[in-house]
């Protein structure tokens, strides 16, 4: 990926003292490291992180296909490949580096277990509760539940009892992880849409990290972070696919398949207002590369041409935006910065129709497969009656740092709030574990 230069050494530092601040001031353990630098590291050495392991991205973990054994990339593997890309083309655009990744790191540390599907399931759950949205979710875990600090409330009188303060991140590193920058029905232009950043009873946090900047608007590097989440998923989707032998590549050529996967983009992924024709177009111009896979056997040499492919991929759909980008906003190649709210990143709607394909592709051949249907019927089983479980049940069943916090709770809102983190919390295997234990007769 193309470097762009740094601007002059006279040039105002791009991220500020509110930027670099935490929730509840600490000093530093060790010299010589940058606020983003001590971010990452509490990112990288998280459990929430390491659970990522045991939670489904697009396949549940540990099945097996009936050709070859994919290794099927899990939440935390996904999380991994987005920050390497996240990093290297924030960089490019004059983000620091370690801010942008550990956006990328943490963006789906908030996803319970079972993919989407779990976290479909938990919203129905909880209804009553304030709902559930992974992103919000990765908002309250940074913040309050990962048990790294603990502090009294910022302005709380002397004497208050210290609480979990989470990872207490710094303000750009909690903006930056924020793709939906608002509460529950308070999207800017479409208020029925499920997607929001923070639950009410976060709000302090929420408040605090957004003081001063655009309301309803995301950071620079959340946008980013937002761009290379889809780039990561759209073409190692598409790979892992093909490497199972569920997506024939040959079937992308045919008339009746390729209308069905229009049809998946239309509907989920595409821009509003696409035309089926256009997105004709983008499979075509992916499909006119020398170094699509046309075929793929499993063999050698197929693998390693795979592999070149989504290389390819990768670079084509981060130097489309990041190009775009800077004739945008840096017309004359200065190496201008660009950060925080001095910038939008551009993604050229080509390059945004190419990913939506890919994305339709993994999602046509993939996930629509009879058999995931039926394991994505069970998986919702088992979070409705964990839940129902719980509910009957807790404080027996939750982990003891959420039985206090159940214990303490001011009402039914609250403990059930409290039961939602639990399941969250929750590996495939373990929520599986769970709901065997908790349901036994």
């Amino acid at each position: 990926m193309a470097r762009t230069p740094r601007p002059e050494s006279d040039a105002p530092p791009p991220y500020d003292t509110a930027d670099t601040a935490r929730w509840a001031v600490e000093p530093d353990k060790r010299p010589g490291r940058t606020a983003f630098q001590r971010d990452r590291a509490r990112v990288l050495h998280s459990a929430a992180l390491r659970r990522l392991a045991g939670k489904t991205q697009v396949v549940t973990p540990g099945t097996r296909s009936p050709a070859w054994d994919p290794s099927p990339r899990t939440r935390l593997t996904h999380s991994l490949e987005c920050a390497q890309v996240g990093r290297e083309l924030g960089a490019a655009l004059g983000c620091d580096p370690d801010l942008v990744e550990t956006a990328c790191l943490s963006h789906d540390m908030g996803h319970p277990p079972f993919g989407h599907n779990g976290e479909q399931a938990l919203n129905e759950v909880a209804a009553d509760w304030g709902g559930f949205e992974g992103n919000a979710q990765s908002l309250r875990l940074l913040a309050r539940i990962e048990p790294k600090r603990f502090a009294a409330p910022p302005g709380s009188a002397p004497g208050t009892e210290p609480v979990s303060v989470g990872l207490n991140l710094t303000r750009a590193a909690l903006d930056a992880a924020t793709k939906y920058p608002w509460p529950r029905g308070a999207h800017p232009t479409d208020p029925a849409s499920p997607k929001f950043g923070v639950y009410e009873d976060d709000r302090p946090v929420f408040d605090w990290v957004r003081q001063g900047v655009p309301e309803g608007r995301t950071c620079f590097e959340a946008q980013v972070m937002d761009w290379s989440d889809d780039v990561a998923y759209s073409v190692h989707d598409l790979e892992d696919g093909l490497h199972a032998g569920h997506v024939d590549p040959a079937a992308l050529h045919a008339e009746p398949e390729r209308r069905d996967v229009f049809a998946v983009a239309l509907a989920r992924y595409a821009p509003a207002g696409t035309d089926p024709e256009e997105l004709a177009e983008a499979l075509d111009r992916l499909l006119a590369q020398e170094w699509w896979p046309h075929g793929y056997d499993g063999s050698a040499r197929a693998q390693a041409g795979l592999k070149d492919a989504t290389s390819q991929l990768i670079g084509r759909f981060c130097l489309a935006a990041e190009h775009a980008t800077r004739a945008r906003w840096d017309p004359g190649h200065t190496g201008l910065r660009l950060t925080r709210y001095a910038a939008e990143l551009v993604v050229p709607r080509e390059a945004a129709l190419e990913c939506a394909v890919l994305k339709a592709v993994a999602d046509r051949y993939v996930m629509q497969r009879a058999e995931q249907e039926l394991i994505r019927a069970e998986q919702r089983v088992v979070v409705a009656e964990l839940a129902e479980a719980l509910v009957r049940r807790a404080p027996y069943g939750l982990d003891p740092q959420f039985r206090p916090l159940f214990e303490t709770a001011a009402d039914d809102r609250a403990r059930g709030r409290v039961i939602v983190d639990q399941i969250a919390s929750l590996t495939d295997a373990s929520a599986a574990a769970l709901h065997t234990r908790l349901t036994a007769r």
